[in-house]
C-alpha cells in the first residue's frame, strides 16, 4: 500500500472531514442542481411528491404550511403541559429541540440526523477557517460511534484506526448517549493537538487506547500512478472521495494517462466513504455505454428513476476497481455499476454497504435536518444496503496489515497468553521473525523472535516486549504497509488486468 500523500475532499456542507467540521459517509445532493444536471438527471418530478423534488421557494412553502398542520396538536400540547406544569422551569427552545430529535430518532436510520443551530455554527466556523482534525470517516452504527475509513496519509490511519473501530471515549470521557455530530465536534481539534480515542475493535476483547495528533487535511481527491507489468503501462487512478470537483478531476488525470499510452487502468477506491450523487454519475458516463442505466433511485412511493450516460462504446481498455471495507456509498455505485453494466472485475474485499441518500435541509434558523430520502439501486436493480458488495476477486492483504497498535502496560513475557500476545506474534511474522506460532501463547520460539528483533532494532535484548519494543515493532510493520510491492490487492488488480 503506498501511503504517499493522498486526502479526502469536502464533500458538502454536512459532509466533511472528521476533525475539521464532523463527518458522515453517504451520497450528498445538492438541492439546487438544475444548473450541474439536465432536466431528465434530476431524481424525480413534482409528481412524485417527495421533498427533494420541489424547489427550494416550494420547500420553504411545505415547511412553513406543516407547522399548522392539525396532526401537531397532540404535540403543541404535551409542550404546554410540560412547560406549564414540570417540578422546574423548562427551557422553551429545549422542548422544541428535543422534538425535533425525538422524531428522528423513531426513524432508527443513522443517516437522518439533526444539527441545532449552536451545533451547525461551530461546524461551519470550522468549515471557514480550516480543514485540521485526524482525518477519518465516521457514521453512528447502531448507536456507536464507528469508523468507515480512517483517510490514506492521515494521522488516524497512521495512528491505526481501522475500518468498524468504535469510539468508546475521547480523552478519557464517553461518547455514550451522543449523536454523532456532538462526539465529532470533541474528536476535532487544531494542528499539533492530541486526542486519546479509546475503541473497541471486532475481534479484540479489550478495548485498545490510540494517541493521534491532529493535522493539516489537504483537498485533493485523485491521484495518480503507473506500474509496468510485462511491458504494459497500468495506469492507476486513485479516488479518496467524491467532491464538487472529484470528477473534474478525474476527466483530466484520465486524459493525461490516455494520453501517455497507458494499456490498462485500475480504478482504485479503498478506504473511499463516498460523496456526491453527482460527481460519481460524471465519472460513470466515461465507461459505461448509454443502453444500461448508470444507477437507479427509488423514492418513497417505489417510483424509480433511471440515470443513463451517452457514451456510445466502452473503452479499447482492461480496467479493474479495487474495493474494500471502507469502501462505501458513492464508492460501491461505481464499483457495482462498473461490474454490473461494464463486466469490469471488482478487486479487494466486501465494501462497507450503504445504500441510501440524503438531503441537507436548512429549518430557517440556522439549524438543519439531513434526511434520508431515496435508496439507490445497481444498474440492475439490487439493494445493497448493510450488505455491502462482494468483490469478483477477493484478495486480503497480508495478515500485518490487519495488526493492532500495541498498548502495552505491563511486559509481555514468557508463558503468556493473550490477543495483545498474538497481535506482537502476527507482527514478527510479517517482519520475517518466525514466533513458532500466532495464537496468542508466548512460547519459547516467540521470545527467541522477540530477542532477535530487538538485536536487529538495536534494542536491550531481553525477549520481553516492553513499551519500547512494541513501539519499534508498531513502527517497523507501519514501514512495512508503506511498501508498495507488499500491497497484494494493487499486484492481484494489475494482473487481472492483463490476464
Amino acid at each position: 500500500m503506498n501511503l504517499k500523500p493522498r486526502y479526502v475532499a469536502l464533500l458538502l456542507a454536512l459532509a466533511v472531514l472528521l476533525g475539521a467540521a464532523g463527518s458522515y459517509i453517504g451520497i450528498e445532493y445538492f438541492a439546487d442542481s438544475a444548473e450541474t444536471q439536465s432536466t431528465s438527471e434530476q431524481y424525480a418530478n413534482k409528481d412524485a411528491e417527495n421533498f427533494g423534488s420541489l424547489t427550494e421557494e416550494e420547500q420553504k412553502e411545505f415547511l412553513k404550511s406543516m407547522s399548522g398542520g392539525t396532526d401537531l396538536e397532540k404535540v403543541k400540547q404535551a409542550y404546554n403541559v410540560i412547560q406549564e406544569n414540570y417540578v422546574e422551569e423548562v427551557d422553551k427552545n429545549q422542548l422544541v429541540e428535543g422534538a425535533i430529535q425525538g422524531m428522528l430518532d423513531t426513524l432508527e436510520d443513522p443517516y437522518s440526523v439533526y444539527m441545532d443551530p449552536e451545533t451547525m455554527e461551530q461546524f461551519n466556523q470550522t468549515i471557514e477557517s480550516s480543514f485540521q482534525g485526524i482525518g477519518a470517516e465516521v457514521s453512528m452504527v447502531n448507536d456507536k460511534v464507528t469508523i468507515v475509513a480512517p483517510i490514506k496519509g492521515s494521522p488516524a490511519e497512521k495512528a491505526g484506526l481501522k475500518p468498524n473501530d468504535q469510539i468508546l471515549k475521547v480523552d478519557g470521557k464517553s461518547v455514550e448517549g451522543l449523536d454523532l455530530y456532538e462526539a465529532v465536534l470533541k474528536i476535532r481539534g487544531e494542528k499539533g493537538t492530541e486526542v486519546t480515542l479509546q475503541i473497541d475493535r471486532p475481534g479484540v476483547t479489550d478495548p485498545l487506547s490510540i494517541d493521534i495528533t491532529r493535522d493539516d487535511i489537504p483537498l485533493e481527491t485523485v491521484y495518480t500512478d503507473t506500474k509496468k507489468v510485462d511491458g504494459k503501462k497500468a495506469g492507476i487512478i486513485e479516488i479518496t472521495s467524491f467532491s464538487e470537483k472529484t470528477s473534474d478531476e478525474f476527466h483530466k488525470a484520465l486524459e493525461k494517462l490516455e494520453n501517455d499510452g497507458m494499456d490498462g487502468l485500475v480504478i482504485d477506491v479503498r478506504g473511499n466513504p463516498g460523496g456526491l450523487f453527482t460527481d460519481v454519475q460524471e465519472i460513470l458516463k466515461e465507461f459505461i455505454p448509454d443502453d444500461q442505466p448508470i444507477v437507479q433511485v427509488e423514492d418513497r412511493s417505489g417510483e424509480k428513476t433511471r440515470y443513463f450516460s451517452e457514451t456510445k462504446e466502452k473503452k479499447p481498455y482492461p480496467i479493474t476497481v479495487l474495493m474494500d471495507e471502507g469502501s462505501a456509498s458513492a464508492s460501491e455505485i461505481l464499483a457495482a455499476t462498473m461490474q454490473e453494466a461494464g463486466g469490469y472485475e471488482l478487486v479487494g474485499t466486501k465494501s462497507f454497504g450503504k445504500g441510501t441518500v440524503q438531503q441537507a435541509i436548512p429549518m430557517g434558523d440556522g439549524s438543519t435536518i439531513k434526511l434520508t430520502l431515496y435508496k439507490w439501486l445497481t444498474p440492475e436493480g439490487n439493494w445493497i444496503h448493510e450488505k455491502g458488495i462482494e468483490p469478483t476477486v477477493a484478495v486480503k492483504q497480508p495478515d500485518y496489515f490487519y495488526t493492532n497498535p500495541v498498548d502495552v502496560k505491563e511486559p509481555l513475557t514468557y508463558n503468556d497468553n493473550s490477543e495483545k500476545v498474538k497481535n506482537i506474534q502476527q507482527m514478527l511474522e510479517g517482519l520475517g521473525y518466525d514466533p513458532g506460532r500466532t495464537d496468542g501463547y508466548f512460547s519459547k520460539e516467540t521470545k527467541s523472535a522477540v530477542e532477535a528483533f530487538q538485536k536487529s532494532a538495536g534494542l536491550e535484548v531481553t525477549g520481553e516486549v516492553n513499551e519500547k519494543t512494541g513501539g519499534k515493532l508498531e513502527e517497523s510493520i507501519i514501514s512495512e504497509v508503506r511498501k508498495e510491492e507488499n500491497d497484494k490487492q494493487m499486484q492481484k488488480a494489475v494482473e487481472v488486468l492483463f490476464q
